[in-house]
């Protein structure tokens, strides 16, 4: 276990422009990482989802050159500049009490005004995130909200105050003070609105679906056979695909699972199933061309969030698949990351079931890091399917994720 924190701090400062300040201390015999982030070059280059920024482009940065035991897995985002000593040194005592007590840089500050539109917005946004907000809370780092959210809480302050807000003028409003200070000079009227996912995942798009049938056809009937050799690919549960509109969720180990299962759906599925793909991976490297000519869309977390979901809501509006993996980033550790909610949402909206696809060993052949592929044993099984009727979203995500782990476990991947 690495123990000079002075060099991962100095490594962290050096891989992220976004990096402001940065603290490592020793928490439960592991590295703990504080980072405060620098929020004025954030703001200029239009990023709204900073946790995602700052952990993949500079913790995992930094993880893809260490050993897998001295990889940082722990750390906290903070709103606030770092707590300092009498000396002005970082007081590493506070932060790890502040660990403790669970309250890293709880803000104190009562969420009192005069403004109506304030307390409308706060009222909705206490119901939005499930906790309390004042003045000083930051949308995604104290109120934990995702690009979702972000959509729902654009079209309610346009439906409400008659104010139209997208990513790039949001980037500078994360902190709901700011909000409400724009929201107030530019209204056009105030009254509460009730806006739903549901209606936003229903609104018309003028965009049209690429389909590419033949390209599908051959990306399986190559992929598949070098699948079987170079990766040992065991295929199970194929009398879990159904016939009918699903949305498959696969676990995520390395940037080659969308692969596995590509090559292992039957052509009859496949030519009619969409990938839900980050344009940040798919879309500047080498695998553009691969994404441009199959069937995915691209999607930006920073930009375009309400016409991206409504692109993404079409292909199964329109009765075909999509692929979507819950975690929406790889594992570092083989263990399953949190899951997002966006695909229980679509299940939910237009009742189709879940099919979750435990796809294992990739951690092994492609970890993150690494380039090319190592010969390691691929297995993908298809569960049984999960149907969202009677089902609350978080049900659904419960039953997706405890399907693919209880499978991972009772046929693991032998190491």
């Amino acid at each position: 276990m690495i123990t000079d924190f002075n060099k991962i701090e100095k490594e962290l400062l050096s891989l992220s422009k976004f990096v402001k300040e940065v603290s490592v201390i020793k928490f439960r015999n592991k590295p703990f990482v504080f980072i405060y982030p620098d929020f004025e070059k954030l703001r200029d280059a239009k990023i709204i989802n900073i946790e995602e920024e700052l952990l993949w482009y500079d913790i995992e940065l930094y993880n893809m050159n260490v050993e897998l035991s001295d990889r940082l897995e722990e750390y906290k985002i903070l709103t606030s500049p770092l707590p300092k000593d009498a000396d002005g040194n970082v007081d590493k005592k506070l932060l790890s009490e502040m660990i403790e007590r669970d309250n890293v840089f709880e803000s104190n500050t009562a969420h009192t005004t005069t403004s109506k539109e304030c307390k409308e917005l706060i009222s909705y946004m206490e119901d939005l995130s499930s906790r309390e907000v004042d003045l000083s809370s930051h949308m995604e780092l104290d109120l934990g909200l995702n690009s979702i959210n972000y959509v729902e809480l654009f079209l309610y302050i346009e439906h409400s105050f008659g104010v139209k807000i997208d990513e790039t003028i949001f980037a500078d409003l994360m902190i709901v003070r700011d909000l409400c200070r724009y929201i107030q000079e530019n209204k056009k009227f105030t009254k509460r609105s009730e806006i739903t996912l549901s209606n936003i995942l229903n609104e018309p798009t003028d965009k049209k679906l690429i389909f590419s049938p033949i390209n599908m056809f051959l990306y399986k009937f190559i992929l598949y056979p070098i699948f079987k050799i170079y990766f040992r690919l065991e295929l199970k549960g194929e009398e879990n695909i159904p016939k009918t509109t699903c949305i498959f969720a696969p676990s995520h180990q390395s940037m080659i699972d969308g692969f596995f299962v590509l090559s292992t759906l039957p052509y009859s599925v496949l030519k009619r199933t969409f990938f839900l793909s980050y344009k940040n991976t798919f879309g500047r490297s080498i695998l553009r061309p691969i994404a441009e000519n199959g069937q995915n869309i691209l999607i930006d977390s920073n930009e375009h969030l309400k016409e991206t979901l409504t692109y993404t809501a079409l292909s199964i509006k329109e009765k075909n698949n999509l692929v979507i993996f819950p975690e929406g980033a790889r594992s570092r550790n083989r263990k399953l990351l949190k899951f997002k909610p966006f695909f229980a949402i679509l299940s939910k909206t237009f009742n189709v079931p879940i099919i979750p696809v435990a796809v294992d060993g990739g951690f092994e052949a492609l970890r993150s890091g690494t380039f090319f592929p190592k010969p390691k044993k691929i297995k993908v099984t298809y569960l049984e399917a999960i149907y969202p009727e009677h089902l609350s979203t978080d049900e659904i995500i419960d039953k997706t994720k405890e399907a693919i782990d209880t499978q991972m476990k009772k046929d693991p991947i032998k190491l």
